[in-house]
């Protein structure tokens, strides 16, 4: 009984790790004045780690929110969305032909936050 104990804790383990996808490299990038919400850093590199469900936009911004804005969330983050005004683009394509909060990011993505909100 010991030996199939063991055995079906190790099927276990292994489906547990084969739910997780993998971790992701990707690339965040903010422009037109969004960067300054971002201690003035335009592009960052980052490595989203493996999770249970699939990386998609809507985890990214809670992600973003949580380790890389550093002021004022309310000028970038609107309830699970970026606010009015902030333009997305995935790969250089618009968020919205991509399915915008539910695009499902791929290793090597480029997604780029541009602000079209402007003091004057």
């Amino acid at each position: 009984m010991g030996r199939w104990r063991r055995k079906s804790m190790g099927v276990s383990c292994e489906l547990g790790f084969l739910n997780m996808a993998a971790p992701l490299s990707v690339e965040v990038e903010f422009g037109g004045g969004a960067e300054l919400l971002f201690d003035g850093v335009k592009k960052h590199q980052v490595t989203l780690p493996g999770q249970e469900e699939p990386w998609d936009i809507r985890n990214l911004l809670v992600w973003i929110k949580k380790n890389l804005l550093k002021e004022r969330p309310e000028l970038f983050i609107q309830g699970d969305s970026v606010r009015p005004g902030i333009l997305v683009l995935i790969n250089d394509a618009d968020w919205e032909l991509l399915g915008e909060l539910d695009y499902q990011l791929q290793d090597q993505d480029s997604i780029l936050f541009i602000s079209t909100l402007h003091g004057g």
